[in-house]
């Protein structure tokens, strides 16, 4: 496993879409989803408001293939198709009639599973959002981000077509990113844990190597986990498609940042003003 903390990519401007979009995941984990965790719900018995809101408003394959939200024999049997229908109106009623099951893959991005599930994410954002945003643009970045979003999405979906387990992070469109950065910056040097036994060791690779270890892990993933893993590789594999497609239509704000520097050529003191050597992910700028 190799955690990346930090990478050396310098980007023309602060990433103010990047830092949205994290303080958005954040707002609502820890303001609406972790609040609900220990409430128990007055619509579901059985089950708690954090459960109930993410089967209100978090996208399901289930629904996404039928198009129409859970009814009350599936979200019991937690069945697509049960096998055994409950005779009469109830079983057929919808569980949350007013959801929009195609709004809800958009929702979706913005909902995680556990405090671990939204930091990760969020570091992964920081860490390559930054550069993929400069490069394209606040705009092109956003609709980016989302498309990849949504293609996750659909591969989730097309091989989990049955499935009645909501579908939470932006892992997904946070691939999509990432895809992106190892087609446009394959050689900028990303700071990563590596764990060793007991111990941490931390290391200078290039982003191709970090990015790719990742991408080959996800087809290692223990299926009893549940992560949707194919989610993270069809999120990737589009970030990767378009970056290639828009590689001349965008081309690079720093065009000798894809070089990666010789450890005994780097420069980290004041007069250094190509590199960043701290957190800020690369920006260039001095306060």
């Amino acid at each position: 496993m190799v955690i990346p903390i930090r990478d050396e990519n310098p980007t023309r401007r602060k990433p103010v879409v990047t830092l949205v979009l994290i303080a958005l995941n954040l707002a609502v984990y820890f303001g609406i989803q972790l609040p609900k965790e220990s409430t128990p719900s007055n619509l579901i018995q059985g089950v708690s408001e954090a459960d109930e809101f993410t089967y209100r408003y978090a996208a399901i394959p289930c629904e996404l293939a039928k198009g129409h939200p859970l009814d009350v024999d599936q979200f019991v049997s937690q069945q697509c198709s049960p096998a055994v229908r409950t005779n009469g109106a109830v079983g057929q009623q919808e569980v949350f009639p007013n959801k929009n099951v195609w709004l809800a893959v958009l929702f979706s991005m913005f909902m995680h599973g556990s405090i671990l599930h939204v930091l990760g994410n969020m570091l992964f954002l920081w860490i390559f959002g930054n550069n993929v945003e400069d490069r394209l643009g606040p705009v092109v970045y956003v609709l980016f981000y989302l498309f990849a979003g949504v293609a996750a999405m659909a591969a989730h979906v097309a091989f989990n077509l049955d499935s009645t387990v909501p579908t939470l992070g932006a892992s997904g469109a946070i691939a999509g990113v990432m895809g992106a950065y190892i087609v446009w910056w394959p050689r900028a040097r990303v700071t990563s844990i590596i764990p060793i036994l007991f111990f941490f060791g931390f290391v200078e690779l290039p982003a191709a190597v970090v990015l790719g270890i990742w991408f080959v892990l996800q087809f290692f993933t223990n299926p009893n986990e549940g992560v949707a893993w194919v989610a993270h590789v069809g999120g990737f594999a589009t970030g990767a498609a378009l970056a290639y497609a828009l590689h001349n239509v965008f081309p690079p704000t720093f065009p000798d940042a894809t070089r990666t520097r010789p450890l005994w050529r780097r420069r980290t003191g004041p007069d250094d003003d190509d590199w960043d050597p701290g957190f800020g992910g690369g920006y260039r700028g001095r306060l």
